[in-house]
């Protein structure tokens, strides 16, 4: 039985826009809206980097790499997390998964990943 589903990834050129949604029917969102939830991307050979948190007071943080062009947003009546992108670039190349931390909010929180991640590619 799927929980989460992430969806809005795909291939685009720099500069262009994405809307990554992370619509979880589980006990995920429940769970870490009350703690603090995020996105972090991978990609081959790097490590994990945390890209945008948002903590249960409603503040947000981004990591320095996408401020000014990612905006993390939250639907609590579709229990989904969001991830809007704008000016994309090649070096946001990377799989991007949904996710919740407990603890102090921030894109280096110790994220749990909720499901599969979905790749997001940005050619030149």
């Amino acid at each position: 039985q799927v929980q989460v589903v992430e969806s809005g990834g795909g291939s685009v050129q720099a500069g262009g826009s994405l809307t990554l949604a992370c619509a979880d029917s589980g006990d995920n969102y429940n769970t870490y809206s009350r703690h603090c939830m995020g996105w972090f991307r991978q990609a081959p050979g790097k490590e994990r980097e945390g890209v945008a948190a948002f903590g249960r007071d409603g503040t947000t943080r981004y990591a320095d790499s996408v401020k000014g062009r990612f905006t993390i947003a939250k639907d609590n009546e579709k229990n989904t997390l969001i991830l809007e992108m704008v000016d994309l670039k090649p070096e946001d190349t990377a799989t991007y998964f949904c996710a919740g931390a407990v603890g102090y909010c921030d894109p280096q929180a110790d994220f749990f990943p909720w499901g599969q991640g979905t790749q997001v590619t940005v050619t030149a």
